[in-house]
């Protein structure tokens, strides 16, 4: 998957939309959806104020600053995600709405684009249930602040094909990401380990 992949997004709270970032940084073309096109604009210049700053202090140029920006496409309707690659979602914790969303996206993306959720603590199989080909679904759990944060837990359903977790490995690092798959377990590594403390 290069960067010519198309990513989309869907969430423009604080996670979807770092997620965004990080995908657009990585010089992919970027969809960020949410049902509320006010998220989405509210993200946008969010980004805008974050990159701005990283112009200031030297960390970006001023072009890579455009750049990154305008990779980012605002959507409200979920057809405008047709002819992405990966898409990957960052709604609220909820199974059901989760469910509806992926056998939703099924029905509008061709059949070898991935699909991922950035679930923390529902499990990749349980939301997959509802499609009718779970195998092209994978955890993505990303840490918040996600820009700055390398961690991303790449999280194989039961039915997720053998061959997607390495791919998206390999993805998450061409990111500048650690990612380490890990089993399908409630709270994966890092939360269920950071739970005790």
């Amino acid at each position: 998957m290069d960067s010519s992949t198309k990513v989309a997004v869907i969430g423009a709270g604080t996670m979807g939309s770092g997620i965004a970032q990080v995908a657009a940084q990585a010089g992919h073309p970027v969809v960020l959806f949410d049902t509320r096109r006010e998220a989405v604009d509210t993200a946008l210049a969010g980004l805008r104020k974050t990159l701005d700053k990283l112009v200031e202090k030297g960390k970006l140029s001023t072009e890579q600053a455009d750049g990154i920006h305008g990779r980012i496409t605002p959507a409200s309707d979920l057809m405008d995600l047709v002819g992405s690659g990966l898409v990957i979602e960052a709604i609220i914790e909820d199974l059901g709405i989760k469910k509806k969303l992926f056998a939703e996206l099924e029905g509008i993306l061709t059949e070898d684009a991935v699909l991922a959720t950035n679930t923390s603590s529902l499990s990749v199989a349980a939301i997959a249930g509802g499609m009718k080909r779970p195998e092209r679904m994978v955890g993505l759990h990303f840490f918040n602040p996600a820009p700055l944060l390398p961690l991303v837990e790449v999280v194989p359903g039961l039915a997720t094909d053998e061959a997607l977790a390495p791919r998206m490995t390999t993805l998450m690092q061409a990111w500048g990401k650690t990612p380490v798959v890990c089993k399908e377990t409630p709270g994966f590594i890092v939360t269920r380990v950071a739970r005790p403390f």
